[in-house]
């Protein structure tokens, strides 16, 4: 069974999604830390940096947000279009209003990151005013179901506008995709209405949803089958998201839900930098401004037939944790595993196969680069919810 719960204590919320009594997700929030990745604004440039092809945007933060020349450029289609090449200086001007979005949270020493792309994301697609690119998870496989999602989304879909096609929309009618492209038309519309009634700069224009409820609309086609709350006015609003879904128990419970499943102890071994396989073998995982880095020992498992056999199945199980570990910590950025080298290209090719379908029950996007000519195995992943903000 999987579960979400949301336990709330004085000013902090924590959102766990159990399977089975296992910890699989765990993210908070502070009711005093200030998250702004995925709000709009009405910014304006104060600063151009010629040196960085960059400027500084004023959103109304303490801290200015920075964006990038080709996040000021129109996102197209590289297959079909070469992408423009124009400097800061011609695209931007010190005093100009723009749209922008937040990409990426601000730390304690530098601001926030913005771009021109917006993005709104509903239960079955993500809306993406000003470009023509429509795009589809890649956790959809089947390419014939792909095309007919995308024909679909393409004729909904007004002039210069995008999409990109969630994996929820797999198993979604035809009627529940256009309803949730028209609510996201619409929310558009108000943010362009907002945006050229206003007369300063900067000012706010949306709001991309508090954690919880984004992360419950983002679970809730995922097999989800019951979310229990601790606090009644979450409650209540969990309520109202889920209006016209039946399939997914709501409960209230009022007490501390950390007490459910041994959740403490789970939650205190995630926190270890250690992590013991049942082989024998261990990981180590050692996270850096730069990178993680992920180590994998042999430990005390000696196997019983050979050496490679030995080496296999350590590294087997460990991609098994490092995955469920990725997931659990929310660990983003540049990933590094140092496997425990192994001779044959099988057995490399076979462990690359295995952290593949094990990132595939990730939420969050991940791309690998496979070995390195160190035998180094190199990997990306998108954090689902930034919690580094203090911790600078």
């Amino acid at each position: 069974m999987l579960e979400l719960l949301i336990n709330k204590q004085e000013y902090l919320k924590t959102i766990m999604l159990v399977e089975n009594g296992i910890l699989v997700e765990k993210h908070e929030e502070h009711e005093n830390q200030k998250r702004l990745e995925g709000n709009i604004y009405l910014g304006k440039v104060v600063n151009i940096l010629k040196g960085m092809q960059s400027a500084f945007i004023d959103i109304g933060e303490t801290r200015h947000s920075l964006i990038k020349v080709q996040d000021v450029l129109p996102k197209v289609d590289i297959t079909k279009n070469k992408i423009e090449q124009k400097s800061i200086e011609e695209v931007l001007k010190e005093g100009d209003k723009i749209i922008i979005q937040v990409k990426k949270d601000g730390t304690a020493n530098k601001g926030a990151k913005v771009s021109t792309h917006l993005n709104l994301a509903g239960r079955f697609v993500v809306l993406m005013p000003e470009t023509e690119i429509i795009t589809i998870s890649q956790k959809i496989e089947n390419k014939e179901k792909k095309q007919k999602l995308i024909n679909l989304v393409r004729q909904i879909l007004p002039k210069n506008t995008g999409a990109i096609l969630r994996t929820s929309s797999e198993n979604a009618t035809e009627e529940e995709i256009k309803q949730d492209i028209e609510k996201l038309k619409k929310i558009w519309k108000e943010i362009q209405e907002k945006a050229k009634s206003t007369k300063k700069a900067p000012t706010f224009l949306y709001d991309n949803m508090a954690l919880i409820r984004r992360t419950v609309i983002d679970i809730i086609d995922r097999g989800l089958e019951k979310i229990i709350v601790n606090d009644k006015r979450i409650y209540e609003d969990v309520q109202k998201l889920l209006k016209d879904i039946k399939d997914i128990k709501l409960e209230l419970k009022e007490e501390n839900l950390f007490n459910m499943y041994s959740l403490t102890k789970q939650i205190e071994k995630m926190e270890n930098r250690k992590i013991w396989l049942k082989c024998g073998g261990f990981i180590t995982i050692d996270r850096t401004e730069a990178l993680t880095a992920i180590d994998v020992n042999t430990g005390k498992y000696t196997g019983k037939k050979s050496l490679e056999e030995t080496i296999y199945k350590v590294n087997q199980e460990a991609t098994v944790e490092i995955a469920k570990q990725l997931r659990l910590r929310d660990i983003g950025g540049i990933i590094i595993i140092d496997y425990i080298d192994m001779n044959e290209e099988k057995d490399k090719n076979a462990i690359e196969k295995l952290l593949k379908d094990e990132l595939k029950k990730d939420r969050a996007k991940t791309q690998s680069a496979g070995f390195t000519k160190l035998n180094l195995f190199e990997l990306t992943r998108k954090n689902m919810c930034n919690n580094d903000y203090y911790k600078e």
